[in-house]
């Protein structure tokens, strides 16, 4: 039975995704309301080579930057769904391509969060790699800088993030990798597993043993895999995924 996973002792992975923040009031990118589906020029400021090789865009980046949902966003019940997770001691690693941080700021443990894509907190120069906060970076702005250049070399400054075009962090997907390869339970939260090589941690875990668990409004390209789909809302199904693997954990 489907629901037989939810016994299962063992390590469990989490991978999020945007639909886990949305209901934090941070829009997603690919789903209805989606950002770039609402809007697909916005996908350009994403895009490594599209962002180095235009001013304009870089400044239009900035202000996105200072404008974003998620300097004021408050975590919601799907992150705090996973702090208590980690609370009733079962092993537990989030993989998240959030940039946000709002697993943190729930409470999860800084060392339980690996942040596949890096967080939207830090900036980072392109040419000699100087780094500066986006705070300060943004106050550049604000004061009159549209497109602040690197106060060390002079070169270009982008978020601290991994943009499409620019590859992963292979430590940091190398790590997760491993904690896929060794858990007994991967659930996929709020993500469209579209995009590689972070959509293959699926495979990895599924490949190792793994049941897969996929929590989406829309389909993805892993249903079939997956032992089980919720199409729930992901700040009520979240929270009573973990309210049961608690009990069944605690009943033995």
């Amino acid at each position: 039975m489907a629901d037989d996973w939810r016994g299962r002792s063992g390590p469990i992975a989490v991978l999020t995704g945007a639909g886990i923040s949305t209901d934090s009031g941070i829009p997603d990118f690919r789903g209805p309301q989606g950002v770039w589906t609402k809007n697909p020029i916005a996908e350009l400021t994403s895009t490594y080579q599209n962002y180095v090789a235009d001013p304009q865009l870089r400044a239009r980046s900035w202000l996105a930057r200072r404008d974003n949902p998620a300097w004021t966003a408050e975590p919601n019940a799907g992150h705090r769904a996973l702090v208590d997770l980690e609370g009733s001691g079962r092993s537990l690693r989030i993989l998240t391509q959030n940039i946000d941080r709002l697993h943190q700021r729930a409470g999860s443990s800084e060392r339980k969060v690996l942040e596949l894509h890096g967080n939207m907190f830090g900036v980072v120069c392109v040419s000699c790699d100087a780094r500066a906060t986006m705070r300060e970076t943004l106050d550049r702005v604000a004061s009159g800088e549209p497109d602040p250049p690197c106060l060390t070399c002079g070169g270009i400054l982008k978020s601290s993030t991994i943009m499409f075009g620019q590859p992963l962090d292979e430590k940091v997907i190398g790590e997760a990798a491993i904690y896929a390869q060794n858990c007994a339970i991967f659930l996929a939260v709020g993500t469209s597993l579209t995009v590689y090589p972070v959509a293959g941690l699926c495979e990895i875990a599924v490949d190792a043993g793994a049941d897969l668990v996929i929590v989406n409004a829309e389909p993805t390209p892993f249903d079939g895999l997956a032992t089980e789909v919720i199409r729930d809302p992901i700040s009520e199904a979240l929270p009573r995924l973990v309210s049961d693997l608690i009990a069944r954990s605690e009943a033995g």
